[in-house]
């Protein structure tokens, strides 16, 4: 069930960003100096961009903790993954792949 669940999460993750982005990249192109000003452009936005940056470094060293302890294939797929796409398909993700396995050996 929580597999099921995380993936829903995963795929989401993966739709819903990229919606927003290719909305963006219709409108203005490939512009960076836009995408950081619009990032940027008032406090509430900067709230949420700073959050989310944190909370992506957070992730990156429980991954590599979790990776060195379970000597993890390929962990870095996941960073990848938070630097394509986000925190929002990169985190499920991780999350799905042992419960995936979990559920196999049962």
């Amino acid at each position: 069930m929580k597999k099921t669940i995380y993936f829903i999460f995963a795929f989401l993750g993966l739709v819903l960003p990229y919606y927003f982005l290719l909305s963006f990249l219709k409108e203005h192109g490939l512009d960076f100096p836009i995408l950081i000003q619009e990032l940027f452009a008032n406090k509430i936005s900067t709230f949420f961009a700073v959050d989310l940056m944190i909370s992506i470094i957070v992730f990156w060293f429980y991954l590599y903790c979790e990776a060195t302890t379970r000597k993890m294939k390929n962990w870095w797929l996941y960073i990848l993954a938070s630097l394509t796409v986000g925190l929002s398909f990169a985190l499920p993700l991780f999350l799905y792949f042992p419960e995936r396995q979990i559920e196999n050996n049962k």
